[in-house]
């Protein structure tokens, strides 16, 4: 049971008190973090989002509130008036640790029960742990944090587009199914009976549709749903930041989204943003890192070696460049000494698991060379490793031979892995960094088709629209990402708008004319009236907050996450749908075994 308030007000939040209020009145309400009892001395320490401030309960000030003390608990949640006086003893760790409260009266508000996870930034509950409890989870002070810059950065970004002409529309929830991309959540519709809605995967067409309407600057921060599999750095619902300009081009939205995140991150982390930023082409992202979302803050770049090993002896090497596939390399110059062969013998293990058969490497110590393939390389060969690589003391080379797919992958993660072992990532190194010139296409084996790298309202570059029909897999894309610390945050494109160029692009894609005004006739209907030239980027918000707080969870940065199984601990949904609703909705379930899913 607790206490009414009665009337009693807050006058102050626990963690703003400082010595100017000494000799103040104050009245606090929040949470027990600790209580020490003295004998003569009660000691608490009072928590709400603000911080934490001491309270000290003494016979001498208030025997009643010192009686009350004796009852409270962990957790409890309370209500305190008393004077603020200096501290005797000051703890210097604490913003508030010149100052303790006497408290003259105390209200128990509510009880709690011993929590089932330490309220604690320190706590080493597991995950799942965690996520049931999240509203315990949610009241550590580092998790609270990472939501006051969650909110921060929305604010920011409010502020900014407010101020440049946007204006935030909001956009449907219930849309119409998409043939491309991802999966789509599916949502019944009861008086349409045996039709479909889907949750949005992005507002991309209502946003074009709204440059069609003439609004010529959109924002939106927004809910969007993908049903795809799980990773750290995403989750089934997650939230944009949406934008689209008209009568724009590349240069325009590149320009315009570099001052937003100057102007976010120079409010909310007090980091000055140089600009312009970085710019790279896919091409050149891909063939230098392995990536088209590279972590620049270190190097350990790819180097290719096709043309060094043409008439090798190595049968894993020649059998490579017999299938036209590549041969390349990284250089972990001046960390040899720190990679025995085990250790490199974990790193195969690692690469292995993106497709690579293996790993060769040469290890350079001085003057001497050691290497796993030592007995297939001659004194040529180690001259123009050496040259191309800048190699010296103490650089270990590590070579991937796979089809180019493999190669880049592998190797991509493997510098990112070594850097992450060698620990010298500086999170608050933010290198930003701009992608380009995207292929417009990408081959799906499984469809035997190709299919749109980014959407099919993605428009591609002037000179390579005549590639559409007859060299798709060379028609590059007037496409951007913004990249950040290995990380893509933000993707865009300017989009068609010439509803010939739009049909040919659906063609290319291999609709029919009839499939095309099936999934996509009101879009199609729209162009033929008149649309401006437009384009934009989405951000994802919550992978913006991961790396401005810095942790590499993004389940840390939303208050009710789902885990990697798309399931939320807290209230444990997906759950069972009861006969009658599913009978509103006109739907019978096959039955389900597990593994057949």
């Amino acid at each position: 049971m607790g206490e009414a308030l009665n009337g009693l007000k807050r006058s102050h939040y626990a963690g703003d008190l400082r010595e100017a209020h000494i000799n103040q009145e104050v009245t606090l309400m929040g949470w027990v973090q600790k209580r020490r009892n003295l004998g003569s001395l009660i000691f608490v320490d009072l928590r709400d989002r603000t911080g934490i401030c001491q309270v000290v309960f003494d016979t001498a000030v208030s025997e009643a509130a010192f009686e009350k003390a004796n009852a409270i608990r962990n957790e409890y949640v309370i209500a305190i008036t008393g004077k603020v006086m200096k501290r005797q003893s000051v703890n210097p760790n604490l913003p508030t640790g010149q100052i303790e409260i006497f408290a003259e009266e105390l209200k128990i508000l509510c009880e709690s029960e011993v929590p089932p996870i330490h309220v604690d930034d320190n706590d080493e509950a597991n995950e799942r742990l965690r996520l049931k409890y999240r509203y315990l989870d949610l009241r550590k002070p580092k998790m609270q944090n990472y939501l006051f810059t969650r909110h921060r950065i929305a604010s920011a970004a409010r502020r900014f587009f407010d101020s440049h002409g946007f204006v935030d529309v909001e956009t449907p929830m219930l849309t119409k199914p998409t043939p491309e991309g991802a999966r789509d959540y599916l949502v019944p519709s009861r008086v349409n009976p045996n039709k479909f809605y889907a949750l949005p995967q992005s507002p991309q067409l209502f946003k074009q549709l709204l440059m069609v309407s003439g609004f010529d600057r959109y924002y939106q921060i927004t809910k969007c749903f993908r049903d795809e599999d799980l990773r750290a750095d995403r989750q089934p619902e997650f939230t944009q930041i949406d934008v689209e300009m008209s009568f724009v081009d590349e240069e325009d939205v590149r320009a315009i989204n570099e001052e937003l995140l100057k102007y976010i991150f120079k409010e909310v982390a007090d980091v000055d943003v140089a600009l312009p930023l970085n710019k790279l082409t896919y091409h050149e992202a891909m063939t230098r890192y392995g990536s088209d979302k590279p972590d620049v803050r270190f190097g350990f770049e790819l180097k290719h070696l096709n043309d060094m090993f043409v008439d090798t002896e190595f049968k894993v090497f020649a059998d490579t460049l017999a299938s036209n596939g590549d041969i390349r390399g990284i250089n972990i110059n001046g960390y040899a000494d720190r990679y025995s062969r085990k250790d490199i013998g974990k790193l195969e293990d690692f690469i292995k698991t993106y497709g690579a058969k293996g790993l060769a490497w040469i290890k350079f110590s001085g003057d001497e060379m050691q290497s796993s393939i030592n007995k297939f390389l001659n004194e040529a060969h180690v001259a123009e490793i050496k040259a191309r690589f800048n190699a010296g003391d103490n650089d270990l080379i590590l070579i991937v031979a796979d089809k180019p797919s493999v190669v880049f992958d592998s190797l991509g993660a493997l510098r990112c892995e070594v850097a992450k072992q060698l620990g010298i990532l500086d999170p608050k190194d933010y290198k930003f960094l701009w992608v380009t010139d995207f292929p417009l296409f990408e081959y799906d084996e499984e469809e035997n088709r190709y299919v749109a790298k980014h959407h099919p309202f993605t428009s591609p570059k002037d000179e390579d629209v005549d590639k559409l029909e007859s060299d798709p897999a060379n028609c590059r894309a007037k496409a951007y990402d913004i990249v950040l610390n290995g990380y893509e945050i933000g993707g865009g494109s300017i989009r068609i708008h010439n509803s010939s160029v739009q049909e040919r692009m659906f063609k290319a894609l291999g609709f029919t004319e009839e499939e095309a005004i099936e999934k996509f006739g009101f879009f199609i209907d729209a162009f033929k009236y008149g649309a401006p030239p437009h384009g934009g980027i989405a951000y994802g918000l919550d992978r913006v907050v991961m790396l401005v707080t810095g942790t590499d969870n993004i389940r840390d940065v939303i208050a009710f996450p789902k885990t990697q199984d798309a399931k939320c601990l807290l209230t444990n949904a997906p759950s069972v749908a009861e006969e009658k609703q599913l009978g509103e909705l006109y739907l019978e379930l096959t039955p389900y075994e597990k593994g057949n899913a």
